[in-house]
């Protein structure tokens, strides 16, 4: 039993995780390469190694001949006979070979051909590693800024955070850890190309399957997602459970769920909203926390209409229409916001329609606006269609 050999390869095994058989193959490659190197040919040359064991032995195969030509490929008569006295002109003669009597330069060639195969199946171990966490989050440690970006120890392998995926105002401190999105793995000659990101959507919805356990087994669904890195995120969720809230789900108990979300996100706003199958109650919702007179929906030409209270403009606009462009990509609608006033001098509301809630609210005594808020979309249509008698 070649017992040092048998060592090498099981600690190449446990510790890069390259398997015994890819090295035997490496060895016997290289030995025949040696034996190229040595003779000038490796035609005849056959190489037996016992997995097992890793005992081996080389053979050179050569014709009995009477005279000898080629010594590389050919054997004398008398010189078979020596090994084997049954040996006749014509027989092939199996001749074992000393790997020992290799010279120098074929001894080093053959040592390289082995090194070079483990650099390429510890590069394809990483590579196949972070492949399978494509598409994922993972956790890295900061080491270094190179120019604006940033090098990041992922465990066997680094990779680059650049700076069109980095969030704006981010800032970190060498050691520190951060959760990174996989973006895409790359093999290169080199070893693995890692692409990363912080400022991805998906980004947060991983978040959200490591802290949510109802998101993670599929009881939750997370059905959309858009963010604007660094400001403000908004999801639509949906519940496969009728028993299970998937608002509630998220947010968690005192908000610890999403607490713990949003301090992985160095305080990025995270809005949480019930997706519906419903365009125009999904485009209410995606408004939030502005509240919603009506909503016109076509679902053909993905435009919607929405109508707020003149005090809710500005809130359902948001800063720098913040909010109104994360519902649209949220929901896949394009959406024109308009005030009561603005929806009145347009035509889409009744001239009177402002003097009606006015009345209604001193004769009854109840926020119009507030009631609306809280009713399904399109209420105040059926309210125009009825003619009321304020006075009964």
């Amino acid at each position: 039993m070649n017992t040092e050999l048998l060592e090498a390869l099981n600690i190449l095994e446990e510790e890069k995780n390259i398997s015994k058989d890819t090295m035997m193959d490496a060895i016997e490659n290289s030995l025949i390469n040696a034996c190229k190197n040595h003779f000038g040919t490796s035609d005849n040359i056959k190489v037996i190694m016992d997995r097992e064991t890793c005992d081996y032995s080389v053979i050179a195969e050569k014709e009995v001949v009477e005279e000898v030509f080629d010594p590389a490929i050919e054997i004398s008569e008398e010189d078979a006979q020596e090994l084997d006295s049954r040996l006749k002109i014509g027989d092939v003669a199996q001749i074992p070979v000393e790997s020992k009597s290799f010279g120098r330069i074929a001894t080093q060639n053959a040592k390289n051909l082995i090194l070079q195969k483990i650099r390429e199946e510890e590069r394809k171990v990483v590579y196949d590693q972070y492949f399978e966490k494509e598409k994922d989050i993972v956790t890295g440690i900061v080491q270094r800024y190179v120019g604006k970006n940033i090098s990041i120890n992922l465990g066997k392998a680094d990779a680059m955070l650049t700076e069109n995926e980095q969030v704006k105002g981010e800032t970190f401190q060498p050691t520190e850890r951060i959760k990174l999105y996989v973006v895409e793995v790359k093999n290169t000659p080199k070893g693995p190309k890692i692409l990363v990101s912080r400022t991805h959507p998906e980004l947060v919805k991983r978040l959200f399957e490591s802290e949510v356990a109802e998101v993670k087994d599929g009881t939750v669904e997370i059905k959309s997602i858009s963010r604007e890195a660094g400001s403000r995120t908004k999801i639509a969720v949906w519940s496969n459970d009728e028993n299970v809230d998937p608002v509630g789900a998220c947010v968690g108990m005192n908000g610890a769920r999403v607490n713990a979300i949003v301090n992985e996100l160095r305080g990025e706003k995270i809005d949480i909203i019930n997706w519906s199958d419903n365009p125009a109650l999904l485009i209410e919702n995606a408004l939030s926390p502005a509240k919603v007179i009506s909503v016109a929906a076509d679902p053909d030409e993905k435009m919607a209409s929405v109508i707020v209270p003149d005090y809710q403009l500005s809130l359902a606009i948001g800063k720098e229409g913040q909010n109104a462009r994360l519902a649209a990509r949220l929901t896949g609608y394009k959406i024109d916001i308009k005030s009561e006033t603005q929806a009145v001098e347009s035509g889409e509301l009744p001239e009177d329609y402002l003097e009606q809630m006015a009345m209604m609210e001193d004769e009854y005594d109840v926020d119009v606006e507030e009631t609306l808020d809280d009713a399904e979309p399109g209420t105040e249509e059926m309210l125009d269609d009825v003619e009321m008698d304020v006075e009964e």
